[in-house]
Parts: C-alpha cells; structure tokens; sequence
C-alpha cells in the first residue's frame, strides 16, 4: 500500500495531482488508514500511470475517463473504437499543427516587416498592420487570410 505522497514520488507527480484525479472521478484510493491517509494498492499505482500516459499524448480528462471506462470493461469495446478515439485526437492536433503554422507565417511576416531600431514606435509597422487591417493577419482557418505582407513598409523610413 502506498500513501499519496508516496505513490506521488514513485510517478513523480505531485500529491496535488492525485487528488485533482480523485476530485475528477479518475483515480480514488482503495482504503483509507485509521488516521484518515489516502492509501492506494498496485492496481491503483497502475491506473495512475495509464492516466499519465494517456495525458502525455495530448488526451484530456474526460477523454481520459472514456479509455479508463474501455479499459475496465474491454470485452464490451472493439478495437475500432479505441482507435477512432485516437484518430479523431490525431485530427485535432494535425488541425492545431496547421493552425499554428499559419501563426508563425504571420508573425514571421509581422516581424520582417520591422525594422526593430531604436525609433519611436509611433510608425512601428508591425502596429500599423494591427491597428489598420486586423482581418489580415487573422487565421485562415477561420476564412481569414494570413497575409501581412502589405505591411512591409520599412518603419526606417518614416521615422
């Protein structure tokens, strides 16, 4: 049996961790000690580090929740739905992954638009482009364009 601190150390969480697993309904400790201690068995210590890994590949916690209710009742489940759980989460971070593509175009664009010198930034470019045409540089995901590119005034020269 391990005490929360202890199984804590052993998957090198914090004992805060547990129990924001235990206020969430993912992890609860088998008994308690007649002074109140949370104690957790193996079986338990397991279930810690099949949430963890879970968590460390991006699942959240209600995803979570689903793959441990699979996991207690696995010959109610087909293979195919614990794989469409993954390749609907494969989706979304290709999604975020291109999402965050189209950030950096634009503020590599936002950015080389700048001269950065030491001038005043009341003709900064970069706030320029912000303040003037704020559809421009919005995500294309969202039927905006990333195009900043007409903002390549070099604010040397109005300064």
């Amino acid at each position: 049996m391990y005490r929360i601190g202890e199984l804590a150390k052993q998957c090198e969480v914090k004992a805060d961790t547990l129990r924001f697993y235990e206020k969430h309904g993912l992890l609860a400790p088998s008994s308690r000690s007649d002074s109140g201690y949370r104690l957790y068995n193996e079986h338990d210590a397991e279930r810690l580090r099949f949430i963890l890994r879970a968590k460390a590949v991006g699942f959240t916690l209600a995803e979570i929740t689903e793959l441990l209710s699979i996991e207690l009742d696995k010959s109610n489940w087909a293979c195919a739905d614990v794989k469409g759980m993954v390749d609907i989460k494969l989706e979304h971070v290709n999604q975020k992954i291109a999402e965050l593509k189209h950030f950096q175009v634009s503020l590599e664009r936002l950015s080389d638009a700048c001269c950065g010198g030491p001038e005043s930034a009341e003709h900064c470019s970069i706030l320029e482009a912000l303040e003037s045409n704020p559809d421009s540089i919005k995500c294309e995901n969202h039927g905006h364009h990333h195009d900043a590119s007409q903002y390549t005034k070099n604010c040397q020269s109005k300064g």
